[in-house]
């Protein structure tokens, strides 16, 4: 089980969502807590387990996702649903059919999930005016999780050819006789060509304009912009490989940013590429 567990908060109850093999599970235990007293809160999953049609639902569910599942219990126990004498708790449910949709907890994140499609149909039993709290705020998380993975996803695409890049400088414009803070001043001096080749402008241009942002000219670059720098970052090590002067780099990167931006932007208002001044 993953140990990466997140709270969200609806109506005032905090909800605890983990994910067990990229699946995203929901404790039924807060959710519960949300109609009842924190002691009452097995007692309810209890009920809502042992009725027949949710052993219909959650045994259809795991039918559906779980080869392993065993049918023949599972039959057994919508047979006997309903009985006066009948009780089932979540963990004799997954220890007699090896079901997978639901998962008992111990320690300090301990108690009874499901995984969410279970979880919201539990909600429903219980309380439905809460369960549309419930999936807003669960939406707002995954989206939430969704950028913080764009972003992720750009700063990795960033350093994709890093490497490349800085051997290539390493190898062909780095005379052994070079101090350290000459040889740092010879790869900020490369990543500017990379930056007035797609922005326009240096590090330090964009940092004078822009004195209340934190961070720099490239964590601010779209998706797109990334992908178009990945690139001359290749190319710029191919071309320094090449003997090619700086001056003749720069205006090779600066046309082949203009064509790739071209096909790659998709987003209206980015940053607008232009010819590099000479002097």
């Amino acid at each position: 089980m993953s140990k990466k567990n997140k709270t969200i908060e609806v109506n005032g109850t905090e909800i605890t969502v983990f994910v067990n093999k990229e699946q995203d599970f929901i404790s039924l235990t807060d959710i519960a807590k949300s109609k009842e007293s924190e002691s009452r809160a097995a007692d309810i999953i209890k009920n809502w387990i042992r009725n027949r049609g949710t052993i219909e639902f959650i045994g259809t569910w795991e039918k559906l996702y779980n080869p392993d599942f065993k049918v023949v219990e599972f039959d057994h126990f919508k047979m006997n649903a309903g009985l006066p004498s009948f009780v089932l708790s979540p963990s004799s449910w997954i220890e007699k059919t090896n079901a997978i949709g639901i998962v008992v907890k111990k320690g300090k994140y301990g108690g009874t999930y499901a995984h969410k499609d279970i979880a919201f149909e539990f909600c429903s039993a219980i309380n439905a005016t809460f369960k549309l709290f419930l999936i807003k705020e669960f939406q707002r998380l995954k989206e939430a999780e969704q950028k913080q993975l764009g972003w992720t996803a750009k700063r990795e695409l960033a350093k994709i050819n890093y490497r490349i890049h800085t051997d290539a400088i390493k190898e062909n414009l780095i005379p052994k006789h070079l101090s350290k803070q000459q040889i740092s001043f010879v790869y900020a001096n490369e990543a500017d060509i990379l930056n007035m080749a797609l922005f326009g402008k240096t590090a330090k241009q964009w940092r004078d304009e822009n004195p209340d942002k934190k961070g720099n000219i490239r964590d601010y670059a779209n998706i797109s912009q990334l992908v178009c720098l990945a690139n001359l970052e290749n190319l710029n090590a191919v071309f320094i490989n090449d003997g090619m002067t700086q001056a003749e780099r720069l205006i090779k990167l600066n046309q082949i940013a203009i064509s790739q931006m071209q096909i790659l932007l998709q987003e209206p208002g980015s940053n607008l590429l232009s010819e590099p001044n000479s002097n």
